[in-house]
């Protein structure tokens, strides 16, 4: 099961975080953005390598003593990050891409929105009920 959900924008700004519980949202922010110097790294090691650029999964970034950080970067270089509880050893990491195709689905749909604007945070009702789906579903 997740416990934060992230969408970070190309320029490295969130533009959604979701977290369960909330007592321990700072830390999950702070977890969120140390991320992000993983994901940088795992990106241009991308680039120089030449492997298919069809390939967004990124895998487990880090795993910490009760975490495991997972990452997503889409082609317009939006970041998804994703904090998994690490004593849920059932959770493969077929059903951690699963998840994040989920994630890519729904923010293309808030993306196709004529009223939503680039870069502005999300404030969608239909995304933000797919998170919490996420969040909710034991594997």
């Amino acid at each position: 099961m997740a416990v934060c959900v992230a969408v970070i924008a190309k320029e490295n700004y969130p533009l959604y975080i979701r977290s369960i519980p909330t007592e321990n949202e700072l830390k999950f922010h702070y977890t969120v953005h140390t991320s992000l110097d993983v994901v940088d790294e795992k990106i241009s090691a991308m680039g120089k390598a030449l492997v298919d650029q069809r390939e967004l999964y990124l895998g487990l970034l880090y795993p910490t003593e009760d975490y495991k950080v997972y990452g997503y970067v889409t082609n317009s270089k939006v970041k998804f990050v994703m904090v998994v509880d690490s004593s849920n050893t059932a959770l493969r990491d077929n059903e951690i891409r699963s998840m994040f195709r989920k994630l890519h689905n729904s923010y293309t749909d808030v993306m196709c929105n004529p009223f939503y604007n680039p870069g502005d945070c999300i404030h969608s009702r239909a995304f933000d009920n797919m998170v919490t789906s996420m969040m909710m579903q034991v594997c």
